[in-house]
């Protein structure tokens, strides 16, 4: 029955599939020659592994990449210089290993001292040599035949002292060895037979891992869960939709805040000096904002919450009452910038509405300060200038049985690809799609665990469509942060999915694109100083790091979620035939 087999699945795992006896008779001569291949090439190629320590993660370490996006502050930002404007023509690649896998390749490699760390979809994760390529060890996880994975994808390991975390799509949060990949300890953040999943890289601090919930669509109630690093052992778990009494639950009329959506997709950002992490979050569901009238709080939003209570401490909405599947999921960047001659310590947000937000953040509030759009967008009417609050056009807000069109489209100014900052050039990098729009009509839906709560109607164009005269979709846009205003934009014929890496040798690196290239721009002025076409569209966040002197440069390649989806749909709308090959492929490249 499809109850026990779920049950089965949560209390043991995938090794309840199959006995202990038959598990050591398939897998154990494997095992014990993989380990010690292991550790042949580990003594030949490698030093001893480095505990990663509360310090290190706090001071960014130019030879490794341990963060998500780098660093706490989520600036995606190297002071590696070794390659720059003058010499990155010269970049070649210098080892790739392909992962075996289809779909969207995202995660950054996480790099610790030579041992990197890939996590593909299907929550598979790959020990390699930094340098060589040498594969260390394999962890599969087997997952059960009735999951549903709307976003067949991961977005990195966490590490913490000698072990890697992964947040994986079955809803479990996974310990492994470091140097070995044996499962330390796993624990079901919740059960994915009720929709929930998870593609985020976990996010650690002192010991607390954090993991955030997909399932937005799936009717699920969203939240932050915290972790004890060592056994496992949950520490709290804040809610992103209030139960009644609670602050803000006059916002959720009756009972949709049971099956609200507000998922948090992305790894948050973390300010250790006011020892908070600020998180973004996902819109409500059903999509149509009549099914739940209100501002709906604290849904396309950014929480702050203290990462040892998980008291959420403050907050703000980007907008109230989503209807566009606009989720604003991307942590803030943690930005200090000029306005009108003063310092202000602020969160900045480009967001999927369209809108470039500039926030202030302290201990006791999330204050509004500017905002202004990046890309095309009639939606907003207008934007209050003390609250921060939009008014809309609310002939381009679909509703049940009102279709209504709206530009950006539901993907947004910039989706989840995460956009860099340049602290010494002042500018913010940001990976963006403009003239791209979408027509979307309600319907009514029913409730059931683990289906489709959007309740959004279907036309035979997908509900998409370019703008008319557009000669461009993808766009790469660096802005100033203390003045507010675009210092340069290159366009691109493709919609554009690319993370980006900025470097102290004023480069920017990027893919994105529908060509399969990975590229290098010159971060004053946008100019393409290097490409390389891969065997996929890149969608992966790239990182840097050094090894014996040398920096490299790493990515994923391959194409597959919403890059794909969009993809199929421009097809549709321009009749055209572009094919992007899928197929995962780890990148490293380097100078000569």
């Amino acid at each position: 029955m499809r109850v026990s087999t779920a049950r089965r699945y949560k209390k043991t795992g995938w090794r309840g599939f199959m006995s202990a006896t038959t598990r050591l008779a398939l897998f154990l001569p494997a095992l014990t020659l993989f380990s010690l291949l292991s550790t042949a090439v580990l003594a030949q190629n490698l030093p001893p592994y480095s505990s990663v320590t509360d310090a290190r993660l706090r001071n960014q370490d130019n030879d490794s990449w341990l963060l998500y996006r780098g660093s706490y502050d989520s600036h995606g930002y190297s002071a590696l210089d070794q390659i720059d404007t003058d010499n990155v023509a010269n970049l070649k690649p210098v080892w790739s290993f392909s992962t075996g896998l289809r779909e969207g390749h995202q995660a950054p490699p996480i790099v610790n001292n030579g041992y990197m760390y890939v996590s593909t979809p299907q929550n598979h994760v790959l020990a390699l040599n930094a340098v060589t390529g040498d594969l260390l060890w394999r962890y599969v996880r087997y997952l059960p035949d009735d999951l549903q994975q709307f976003h067949p994808t991961n977005r990195g390991v966490a590490l913490y002292g000698d072990l890697a975390y992964l947040a994986t799509v079955d809803a479990f949060l996974v310990a492994l060895d470091a140097l070995t990949g044996e499962v330390v300890w796993e624990v079901a953040v919740e059960d994915y037979y009720n929709g929930y999943y998870m593609t985020m890289a976990p996010l650690i601090v002192e010991g607390v891992v954090m993991v955030g919930v997909s399932g937005g669509e799936l009717g699920i109630r969203g939240f932050v869960a915290a972790f004890d690093a060592e056994t496992g052992e949950e520490l709290w778990k804040t809610y992103t939709i209030p139960a009644p009494g609670e602050p803000g639950s006059e916002s959720w009329p009756e009972d949709t805040w049971k099956t609200g959506g507000v998922p948090v997709w992305i790894t948050g950002s973390y300010d250790p000096d006011l020892n908070l992490t600020y998180w973004g979050t996902g819109n409500g569901g059903p999509w149509m904002g009549d099914t739940r009238p209100g501002d709906n709080l604290y849904s396309t939003s950014v929480i702050a919450l203290d990462p040892k209570t998980g008291a959420l401490k403050n907050h703000h909405q980007y907008h109230w009452n989503d209807s566009w599947d606009w989720d604003e999921v991307s942590a803030p960047l943690l930005i200090d910038y000029e306005r009108e001659g003063k310092t202000v310590k602020g969160l900045v947000h480009p967001g999927r509405n369209g809108y470039l937000w500039f926030l202030e953040r302290s201990a006791e509030q999330i204050k509004f300060v500017d905002a202004n759009p990046y890309v095309y967008q009639d939606v907003f009417t207008s934007i209050d200038a003390i609250t921060g609050r939009p008014e809309y056009d609310m002939t381009k807000k679909p509703g049940t049985g009102y279709e209504a069109s709206f530009c950006p489209s539901l993907w947004g100014g910039k989706d989840w690809p995460p956009a860099a900052f340049d602290p010494n050039s002042r500018l913010l990098f940001i990976p963006a799609n403009e003239n791209v729009c979408s027509t979307m009509v309600g319907e009514e839906i029913e409730y059931s665990p683990g289906r489709a709560y959007m309740g959004r109607g279907t036309s035979d164009d997908g509900g998409f469509f370019v703008r008319d005269g557009a000669d461009h979709i993808g766009e790469l846009q660096a802005w100033n942060v203390d003045t507010g205003e675009r210092a340069w934009t290159t366009t691109f014929e493709s919609h554009n999915w690319g993370p980006i890496l900025a470097t102290a040798g004023d480069l920017v690196f990027m893919g994105g694109t529908n060509d399969r290239k990975f590229r290098a721009f010159d971060s004053t002025s946008g100019k393409v100083l290097w490409e390389y076409p891969t065997n996929s569209g890149v969608i992966g966040v790239p990182v840097t790091f050094t090894a014996d002197g040398k920096q490299y440069v790493a990515v994923q390649s391959g194409w597959g979620v919403d890059a794909q989806r969009e993809q199929n749909l421009i097809n549709m709308t321009r009749g055209s035939d572009t094919y992007v090959p899928q197929g995962g492929v780890v990148w490293v490249f380097a100078l000569p």
